[in-house]
């Protein structure tokens, strides 16, 4: 039995069909009429691409109930300190940022020229650029005026902070203020160094940091920056900073001969590479948690809840600051301690290691507290057990959830992971 294809050409649609013949030697195409129908059928249903995308989006997306804190706890800052002490891999370019340093120095006198000019200076590149613009500030910009460092990168930093260095300058505060607020401020300084013989260098490490961003804080910086003898130069690490500003403010360079001067940056962008490393932008980053740094105290406290290795107040417990405590209480408060870390762990171990680890979970109830304490003969009353727990919620070593006072709804828990609390739990009963 020999077999051919057959096509046929029907406005414009192809169809094959697969023709053999049988034994009798007659053409058979039935078998392969019914294999076309449905090749033909199936290209009338070819999906595009916006179907593909339309059929995906409509589908749940599922997620995962590992989340990755739980499975991988932060480290305290013993810890981590530990890490880095032995690390066994080198800094791959031990040399390249002070050869940059000092090839960066050489360009002090243009950077100077250029701030006289009416220019602003944005700094970039890869690593801190710290050093550089502190030996800028001291070394070039004090010998011309006065040299004003605004290290923007601190957390608890806001523009009332620059606006009283700048007013630490001898000659500011002798003007008259017209009402107690940062605008009026910032127009007296405007106004000092409007007749100043000697210029102010603003020197100001990450200007794209949050404090920087509110319209208050540029509308005071538009306001300095139009006085002509009011220089800026800082660094910056987002690639969206020049977004902050319209095109207009970004461009529009300052008249040195003017008295006014103009409202404008007129950016002069600097690669101001170094390789070094942020240590010191980075002291203040919480390396224990994944959240890294946060923009102020309240927001620390607002984003840290009690939670793993963290108090109320979003500090980090640590198995050395809890040996202290407990090495500076009373035998009656560790014994104490102990009762609720045990009945902690034993809460932890009837939860596994797919459960999170927070106080909801884990926490223990004032009144069963109360009732092992007067059991164990820890605290006889309210009011013993009340000055106890004292201590260690005063240095954050007991986290009491719920209201501010203690009562029946209350709850407490200490914040420190399984092994963590099992090895101060040890540490505790040979001592």
């Amino acid at each position: 039995m020999s077999s051919f294809t057959a096509f046929s050409e029907d406005e414009g649609d192809y169809t094959s069909r697969a023709v053999s013949e049988n034994d009798n030697g007659e053409p058979d195409v039935s078998q392969g009429f019914n294999t076309g129908i449905s090749r033909t059928a199936y290209s009338f249903t070819a999906q595009t691409a916006f179907d593909a995308y339309f059929l995906h989006a409509s589908k749940a997306s599922k997620t995962s109930s590992s989340v990755f804190s739980q499975i991988v706890e932060p480290l305290t800052a013993d810890e981590y300190a530990v890490a880095i002490a032995l690390t066994p891999y080198p800094s791959p370019v031990p040399d390249f940022p002070a050869s940059l340093h000092s090839l960066h120095r050489r360009h002090f006198a243009r950077f100077l020229l250029q701030l006289e000019e009416g220019f602003s200076l944005a700094f970039y590149g890869l690593g801190s650029k710290r050093n550089v613009l502190n030996a800028f500030a001291t070394q070039t910009c004090r010998r011309r005026g006065h040299a004003i460092v605004v290290n923007g990168y601190q957390p608890s930093f806001n523009i009332k902070d620059m606006i009283s260095s700048i007013e630490q300058v001898p000659g500011i505060t002798s003007l008259p203020l017209s009402f107690h607020n940062i605008e009026s401020q910032a127009h007296r300084i405007r106004s000092f160094f409007s007749t100043s013989s000697r210029p102010l260098f603003l020197i100001i490490h990450s200007f794209d940091a949050p404090a920087f961003r509110t319209p208050k804080a540029r509308a005071c910086l538009s306001l300095l920056l139009s006085c002509p003898r009011i220089r800026l130069a800082a660094s910056v690490d987002h690639i969206n900073f020049p977004l902050l500003w319209s095109s207009s403010e970004a461009l529009t360079r300052k008249q040195p001969s003017l008295q006014s001067g103009g409202r404008g940056h007129a950016w002069l962008w600097h690669d101001l590479t170094t390789l070094a490393p942020y240590d010191t932008e980075l002291s203040f980053a919480d390396r224990t948690s994944i959240h890294g740094a946060t923009s102020s105290s309240m927001s620390a406290r607002l984003q840290f809840a009690p939670s793993g290795d963290r108090g109320a107040d979003g500090a980090v417990m640590t198995e050395t600051a809890a040996q202290h405590i407990l090495a500076s209480v009373t035998q009656k408060a560790q014994k104490l301690f102990a009762l609720i870390a045990q009945h902690q762990l034993e809460a932890m171990d009837d939860a596994g290691d797919a459960v999170a680890t927070h106080e909801e979970e884990l926490a223990m109830a004032y009144d069963r507290v109360f009732n092992m304490a007067r059991d164990n003969f820890v605290a006889t009353n309210d009011t013993a057990l009340r000055s106890l727990l004292g201590e260690f919620k005063d240095h954050g070593l007991v986290v009491i959830a719920g209201a501010s006072t203690l009562g029946s709804s209350e709850t407490l828990w200490i914040p420190l992971r399984k092994e963590r609390l099992s090895r101060l739990l040890e540490w505790l009963k040979t001592h």
